[in-house]
């Protein structure tokens, strides 16, 4: 099965291309009009203490991570269509790049484990999924750097779970999301918080290890959960 990356050279170029507005974004100052990407370069792709409460752009979109006691926000750089649903392309400041397709991670790149290549097959939709009372078993496969570890299958089950007792999800409330964790393979296991709202499923809050040592949160945020409006 294809994956659901570009090639290798284009993960790449991205990279490069994201680095460079970067670079563009501080050098020049980036006058009023200019390609939004950089824009969300220059004002929402920073790291560090007190991320959580800088103003950011409401025009953009953006993922909140918290890893390696980090916290980092992600803005959205483009959507690919896939027939598998939209493919969404995150970038941070410091060049690491995750792809996501209905809230499960098909990419990393920027960081000391990479996944290059992801394939998934047809999954059930969330909703179904919640339904379900059996867990529902498939299949992953991956290409991961370093090693040169090419078509690694990962044997899954995702399980509805229980409200767990701790998380990284702020500013929502967490009973009124459906958990899920999925176990299988050699990494710890991931988690998926689904928000239900008019009829659609979104995955607003994730936790995933990229190998054994290297796990993060990330959780759709808003500009509007920087800047609380005064009351």
């Amino acid at each position: 099965m294809p994956g659901l990356h570009r090639n290798r050279s284009t993960v790449h170029v991205q990279i490069r291309h994201v680095a460079f507005l970067l670079v563009s974004a501080l050098m020049t100052g980036c006058a009023p009009g200019t390609n939004a990407l950089v824009d969300t370069v220059r004002d929402a792709m920073q790291s560090g203490p007190g991320v959580s409460s800088r103003a950011l752009n409401p025009a953009f979109r953006y993922l909140r991570v918290k890893i390696d006691r980090r916290e980092v926000l992600l803005a959205l750089g483009n959507v690919e269509d896939h027939p598998g649903g939209p493919v969404e392309v995150w970038y941070s400041a410091a060049r690491e790049v995750l792809r996501m397709q209905n809230g499960r991670l098909v990419g990393a790149v920027g960081l000391t484990t990479e996944w290059r290549e992801v394939s998934l097959p047809a999954l059930p939709p969330w909703g179904e999924l919640a339904r379900n009372t059996a867990p529902f078993r498939w299949e992953r496969v991956r290409d991961v750097m370093p090693g040169y570890r090419y078509g690694v299958r990962d044997a899954l089950t995702l399980s509805a779970v229980t409200l767990p007792p701790r998380s990284e999800l702020i500013g929502l409330a967490p009973e009124s999301l459906a958990w899920f964790e999925e176990r299988g393979g050699d990494l710890p296991p991931a988690r998926y918080a689904v928000e239900f709202r008019d009829g659609a499923a979104t995955v607003v809050y994730g936790e995933q290890c990229l190998a054994d040592k290297l796990c993060f949160s990330w959780q759709r945020w808003t500009a509007q959960q920087n800047n609380p409006v005064p009351n």
